[in-house]
């Protein structure tokens, strides 16, 4: 598909979901929960629009726990990403998106560097694909931050001790 293609179908999107979003404050639920206007009266499974597939997505299934958590990601690896990197500040944090990014981090007992994680969740689904963590890592270099190179494997050991969390966390409630 050409970028000239996918620009026009984002574009036609953006039209669609502000025309949406427009209409939505016209329109109530009724006692029955369907959405109400002027003009008509649509049931609500029916007034939901999947865009998944005009990008080129999947359907998502509607059996997964995250969806019915009401967030976008796996639920149990949203909540270990956050227990995991807990004793840094949060910048940024978007369920929907399955995106944690941190602020800087300085560890007490080495006070000339600071870190930083931003966190990707990809998928639903608990799986160990469905994860990526980013780190950068800077160094004080006299009066100046100076950006530093950040192993692979503490990448890594951030992930796993996500999984791990998650994979406890999922115990937990098979178990209640």
């Amino acid at each position: 598909m050409t970028t000239m293609r996918k620009s026009a179908l984002v574009l036609a999107a953006l039209g669609v979901c502000l025309s949406f979003s427009a209409c939505a404050s016209l329109g109530s639920k009724g006692k029955d929960g369907a959405t109400t206007s002027a003009n008509a009266t649509v049931p609500e499974e029916e007034s939901k629009i999947d865009f998944g597939n005009l990008f080129g997505g999947k359907k998502a299934s509607k059996s997964s726990n995250a969806e019915q958590a009401g967030i976008g990601v796996n639920a149990y690896l949203w909540r270990a990403s956050l227990d995991t990197i807990s004793f840094m500040p949060l910048t940024s944090a978007d369920p929907w998106g399955g995106v944690i990014i941190t602020d800087w981090y300085a560890n007490p007992q080495t006070p000339d560097e600071h870190f930083k994680v931003t966190i990707f969740i990809l998928d639903s689904r608990l799986r160990a694909d469905a994860l990526n963590v980013a780190v950068q890592k800077e160094v004080r270099s006299g009066d100046r931050w100076v950006t530093a190179d950040v192993s692979q494997q503490t990448q890594l050991d951030i992930e796993n001790a996500i999984l791990s969390r998650a994979r406890e966390l999922r115990l937990s409630d098979v178990k209640n």
